[in-house]
């Protein structure tokens, strides 16, 4: 049974994790289930996406200590964190705008997950952390990384290096949070109708030259960006055509 679901309402897209019993906590099920779901949510026709999670207590609060806590050093490395990781990229990485709605506790690899959406809206009860010291690890999905561009470093060692839960309003007054609502779902949807009427290519690309100049992928998005702009020249048809054709290209320039 599946527990993240890919829920279509009309132009926007609903990724919701459903795993209430365990706080939401990501199982290895979960990340392949969230891979595929972002790789047909970037290929669909939705214009922009809504993280969200199954429950009032928890958004999600990290990843099932069930999951990882009997793999081996390698394991953990290589299977579990750089697989994780590469999926929360996949999440930051989408063409489309994305926004989390954190209606309880964020936690761990659960904030790191919130972390990787462009923008996120927070109920007044509700609170983020990195927990990982107090298990014996550390944050391996972007809790010390991307993190660290999204809050102030005070407040990223705070949380990581004395345990300390951070509310929503110190949340939103850092600027991690744009909305603090008792309705942080009709907070979302007010921010997502008007996300939805923008032109999805002009969304796109202001993604990407925000992200390059903020480091997010900072090397591909700069070829993707150079690619799509040569790939509307006459050189470039000239190019293939020739190829194609076996023959030797006349480029013009245009």
């Amino acid at each position: 049974m599946s527990a993240v679901h890919l829920i279509r309402r009309g132009n926007l897209a609903e990724i919701r994790l459903d795993n209430p019993r365990k706080m939401n906590a990501f199982s290895i099920d979960m990340l392949h289930q969230l891979a595929t779901h972002l790789e047909a949510v970037e290929r669909d026709d939705s214009r922009a996406v809504m993280v969200t999670a199954e429950g009032d207590r928890a958004f999600c609060t990290g990843a099932d200590i069930s999951a990882w806590g009997g793999l081996s050093p390698r394991e953990f490395a290589r299977f579990w964190v750089r697989n994780g990781h590469r999926i929360f990229d996949r999440l930051a990485r989408l063409s489309k705008p994305t926004l989390a709605v954190l209606q309880g506790h964020c936690f761990g690899g659960g904030l790191e997950f919130a972390a990787a959406c462009d923008i996120r809206v927070m109920a007044p009860k509700a609170t983020i952390a990195l927990p990982e010291a107090g298990v014996g690890i550390v944050p391996g999905w972007g809790g010390t990384q991307r993190l660290a561009r999204l809050i102030p470093e005070p407040m990223l060692k705070e949380m990581a290096l004395f345990g300390t839960r951070i509310s929503a309003d110190r949340a939103y007054a850092a600027g991690f949070v744009a909305a603090v609502s008792e309705d942080p779902h009709a907070a979302a949807d007010t921010l997502l109708e008007r996300a939805v009427t923008l032109s999805p290519r002009a969304v796109d690309i202001n993604k990407s030259m925000i992200h390059a100049a903020v480091g997010e992928d900072k090397g591909a998005m700069i070829e993707a960006l150079g690619s799509a702009a040569i790939a509307a020249t006459e050189d470039r048809a000239e190019g293939v055509g020739a190829f194609q054709d076996k023959r030797k290209p006349e480029f013009t320039g245009k």
